[in-house]
């Protein structure tokens, strides 16, 4: 009996032992989103109300929200850390799934562009601090302690399960995530607001400098940037807002993701790690994908920095540069939308075990993906209406259509081809439907294709042992599976999709507006009606192609 309930020496020690269960889970999440939604309302209210000059809500009270938001983020982020550093069972288990590498990297990528942005933003508010409030000095240098602190609090601890101070875990990460989408609201509105006066005659009042009020309110003009420093600064950190406004959706995904995980309770063996291997990361392609993607990328370069250019100067060139601008996308974009469509084909011939485990990580991205394309969606339905009910029938208009058009159906594809494949095992996994009877045993042979017509035989031997008498008289021959020619073009599409979501994101990302100049959807909506779609619109459309890129990304190991 002593010796029957004896562990033998192959069988693994028991897992970690965890807190037990939440008598009621929902109750403790319920907490956190009543929390954060009444956060988030809050700071909404301020930012849009100090967006426009005639609402009595200043810059300085959205400084002194999002600075007290950031600093008490950033207190509980420490907490966290202390709390599960001192307490060894407090994270019992960790989700493969969870805070792959590439979006993690992403994140620290973003998160340096950020601090880049901060100097920049108190170099300029430094430029004139005599009639400026402090805490618009104060709120760029809190947001990079936020940046630095949040970024090592997620790079270390995406994966984790926590278990200890369940409920106060919850709320402390929605209200980070209320945080991270606090400064996104407000660097999104800052940018629309200074993309809008850019492409109009209309004064507008910023978020950021906020120059008239400022000197209105000082009564002079000694707030105006006039020095050479200052309109380097004032530049540089606009062009540095898109990678600020991508830090903070990434950290609000890993935030979700971390959310979901508190008080989860996984098995031994929870599904399979997306972790890429180094050695079979850039192997196993044809190269037509990425020597393609690249080739698109680098046009796609040349055509913004042509269209930048052009728009901004006389105004006889802004036909031409519309022309070659819509032109390239609808290339790029008829070229997705049948690269993901013949992804889609190749799945109907792959015999991969479809992933049905648990994970938190993949339902966000599905519901991101989804979510995010409605705002691009919006934006060419309203084109497509404009274009076709409107009186002008020119060469432009018939571009505008087709473009709204392949917007729709690259987005439509694209989603398919990624959901589809985020939902597949990795390579290997294949449904058995019969065991085999009687195992092909001593059996030696060379050629791989002539073994998959025995019949009763294993699909992939490794091992061929033809004497019985020991290990150390064993003939061992292993054979290499090849690469098989579907897992090579899903690379390729991965690839192209990839380097084709990166230029399409650059584009609007870095102020590519052809929905101001082409005056089509102006003068069938009206400027402000047109120009609140597009504001609220785009942003998402210009966070679905990042986020669209790291999906992509996972799909390439995954393939």
């Amino acid at each position: 009996m002593s010796e029957a309930l004896a562990l033998g020496p192959k069988e693994s020690a028991p897992g970690p032992r965890a807190a037990p269960r939440e008598v009621w889970k929902k109750g403790g999440r319920l907490l956190s989103v009543l929390l954060a939604v009444n956060v988030l309302l809050l700071a909404c209210t301020l930012i849009s109300g100090g967006a426009f000059n005639k609402v009595a809500v200043y810059d300085t009270d959205v400084f002194a929200l999002l600075t007290t938001m950031m600093l008490l983020a950033s207190l509980w982020i420490l907490f966290y850390l202390l709390r599960t550093a001192r307490c060894p069972n407090a994270v019992p288990y960790m989700d493969a799934h969870a805070g792959p590498i590439w979006l993690r990297g992403g994140l620290v990528l973003f998160g340096i562009c950020t601090l880049v942005m901060d100097v920049f933003k108190t170099g300029y508010y430094s430029s004139f601090f005599e009639c400026q409030s402090a805490i618009k000095i104060l709120h760029p240098l809190i947001q990079a302690v936020f940046v630095i602190v949040q970024t090592y609090f997620l790079w270390v601890s995406a994966k984790d399960c926590i278990h200890v101070h369940l409920d106060l875990t919850r709320c402390g990460l929605m209200f980070t995530l209320t945080t991270n989408l606090a400064i996104w609201m407000a660097a999104v509105v800052d940018e629309s607001v200074h993309q809008a006066h850019s492409h109009s005659n209309i004064s507008h009042t910023r978020l950021s400098p906020d120059v008239e009020r400022a000197s209105s309110s000082s009564g002079g003009d000694a707030c105006s940037c006039n020095t050479a420093i200052c309109q380097i600064f004032q530049q540089g950190y606009f062009y540095l807002y898109p990678f600020n406004i991508e830090y903070s959706l990434f950290a609000s995904t890993l935030l979700y993701v971390m959310w979901k995980n508190v008080g989860r309770l996984l098995a031994a063996t929870h599904g399979h790690s997306h972790t890429p291997s180094p050695a079979n990361l850039f192997r196993e392609t044809f190269f037509a994908g990425p020597v393609l993607g690249l080739i698109l990328f680098v046009v796609g370069l040349a055509v913004f920095i042509l269209y930048e250019v052009q728009v901004s100067g006389e105004g006889s060139h802004t036909q031409q540069a519309l022309v070659t601008y819509y032109s390239f996308n609808i290339v790029c974009l008829g070229l997705m939308t049948l690269v993901s469509l013949s992804g889609s084909v190749i799945y109907r011939f792959d015999r991969r075990a479809m992933d049905h485990h648990k994970n938190p990580t993949r339902t966000l991205d599905v519901a991101l993906l989804m979510g995010a394309a409605l705002g691009q969606y919006a934006i060419s339905y309203y084109s497509i209406v404009a274009v076709v009910v409107g009186t002008p029938r020119d060469l432009l208009g018939a571009l505008n259509l087709a473009h709204a058009l392949l917007m729709i159906a690259q987005h439509t594809f694209q989603n398919v081809f990624i959901i589809e494949s985020l939902h597949r095992g990795p390579p290997g996994e294949e449904p058995r439907e019969s065991p085999p009877k009687e195992p092909c045993q001593g059996l030696t042979f060379a050629n791989l294709d002539a073994l998959h017509t025995l019949p009763a035989c294993p699909s992939t031997p490794t091992l061929v042992n033809p004497s019985p008498a020991g290990p150390q008289e064993a003939v061992a021959i292993i054979l290499a599976p090849r690469g098989h020619w579907r897992r090579r073009c899903l690379k390729d599409i991965s690839l192209f999709l990839l380097l084709c979501n990166v230029i399409l994101w650059i584009m609007p990302a870095f102020g590519a507006r052809p929905h101001f100049s082409n005056k089509v959807e102006v003068e069938f909506y009206g400027y402000s009606l047109w120009a609140a779609i597009v504001n609220i619109c785009l942003p998402f459309g210009i966070f679905y192609r990042m986020h669209a890129v790291s999906s992509l990304l996972e799909v390439y190991v995954l393939s």
